[in-house]
């Protein structure tokens, strides 16, 4: 095994002590072998953590072939304990051009999986576009993959499940709250060494992502403005004691600007040309689209030039400096290591349970984008309550019975 491979083997190791969950699962694949002989083909993020969910699925008997789901957010030396030790393909490396992700996210097409696993509907969607005999179904564990997939299915182009592991239960509360919220300012500080008490955090976007960055900018001392398009959402950061506010206003006031919408152009020329001199901008969502790098260049006087790693400095006209984060892409990944393994335990154990769902169910399910089973949710979280020793109490027959009734008030 090679020096590099070596290195990603004890990455992958550390983190799987910290995924208890996955590890229950995969003990009880060995024996059950849910996906044997199955094609399991995912779009990931090629971390540490995905390398687990990959050993889990191979131990359930499938074979797994893996593309990086972002060029910045490869692990080398993961891919290589992968391919060398576990026997999954893998392709891609970290910094590779676009031209490269979308050759291999072809070579997964062209091998025609059964299930697919994918960080942003990349994978499914290139499949829809030629042969789907062998494809059973899939899942998905982003806001912005789920967005495409609905809009696909909205025009009737959605032809086999789609399971949507992002709001399961257990997702939207531990990966989107606590693992977004937590690891996207590790990659703000980790790039820029910044600290963050006393300054402006402008978050964008208040859904679960973006109500965990706000509360835990908070808590390392600075002041939190929230931008939202929705009423209820934007009610709801009010109601938490952050300001609220539009974009453009708050453009003048922040430090550091943090989009996180799943949407485009969230940050534009308007908004640049009133930004503070030496702002920060960092996005936490899914695709490089969210702050708008043709009008930040347009903005700028010259190219921009890397003043630390993964900190590009725009200039304007007027000498006011623009930094840029990981050049756009999703900061939590590009600029550290992603989530902590124990909140990836979670989604990755929700991520094999959808898999077996569907090798074991696929034939009876409709297509479409459909919710994760109650049964997976209750399952993940009664196993993370057991790997923390925590016990719970159950409802007694009489409480099952009184809460099925429709006589509410019955007491004979």
């Amino acid at each position: 095994m090679s020096s590099l491979a070596r290195e990603g083997e004890a990455r992958i190791e550390w983190a799987d002590e910290q995924m208890p969950v996955l590890g229950r699962i995969r003990s009880r694949f060995e024996g059950d072998r849910p996906l044997d002989g199955l094609l399991v083909a995912a779009c990931l993020h090629v971390t540490a953590e995905t390398a687990n969910l990959c050993r889990t699925l191979v131990a359930g008997g499938a074979e797994v072939a893996v593309a990086a789901a972002n060029p910045l957010t490869t692990q080398d030396d993961v891919a290589a304990s992968l391919r060398e030790q576990y026997g999954v393909g893998v392709l891609g490396e970290r910094g590779e051009d676009f031209g490269a992700w979308t050759r291999h996210v072809g070579e997964l097409v062209e091998r025609r999986p059964a299930i697919t696993i994918d960080d942003g509907a990349d994978l499914i969607t290139a499949l829809h576009a030629g042969d789907l005999e062998n494809l059973i179904g899939g899942t998905e564990e982003t806001t912005t993959g789920l967005v495409r997939l609905r809009a696909l299915d909205d025009a009737d182009g959605l032809k086999r499940p789609v399971i949507a592991v992002n709001e399961a239960r257990t997702e939207r509360a531990f990966n989107d709250r606590y693992g977004t919220g937590q690891s996207a300012l590790d990659g703000i500080i980790r790039a820029t060494n910044l600290l963050l008490a006393g300054r402006t955090v402008v978050v964008l976007g208040y859904g679960w992502t973006g109500r965990g960055i706000a509360e835990r900018a908070r808590g390392l001392g600075a002041a939190v403005i929230v931008c939202e398009v929705d009423a209820m959402s934007a009610l709801e950061a009010r109601m938490e004691g952050f300001d609220v506010m539009p974009s453009l206003v708050a453009a003048e006031r922040g430090d550091v600007f943090v989009t996180v919408t799943g949407s485009r152009d969230v940050l534009t020329k308007d908004h640049f040309e009133r930004m503070k001199d030496g702002a920060i901008l960092a996005n936490a969502g899914h695709f490089d689209v969210e702050i708008d790098l043709a009008g930040l260049r347009e903005a700028a006087t010259e190219d921009p030039h890397e003043v630390l790693p993964l900190v590009e400095r725009y200039v304007l006209p007027d000498g006011r400096r623009l930094n840029l984060l990981a050049r756009g892409r999703v900061v939590n990944l590009a600029a550290a290591q992603g989530h902590p393994a124990s909140v990836m335990d979670m989604s990755f154990a929700t991520q094999a349970l959808a898999a077996e769902e569907l090798a074991t169910r696929g034939a009876e399910l409709p297509a479409g984008v459909l919710p994760v089973p109650p049964r997976i949710d209750a399952e993940v979280a009664g196993l993370k309550l057991a790997s923390l020793g925590v016990e719970i109490d159950e409802l007694s027959p009489e409480q099952r019975d009184y809460l099925h009734s429709w006589r509410t008030g019955d007491q004979g």
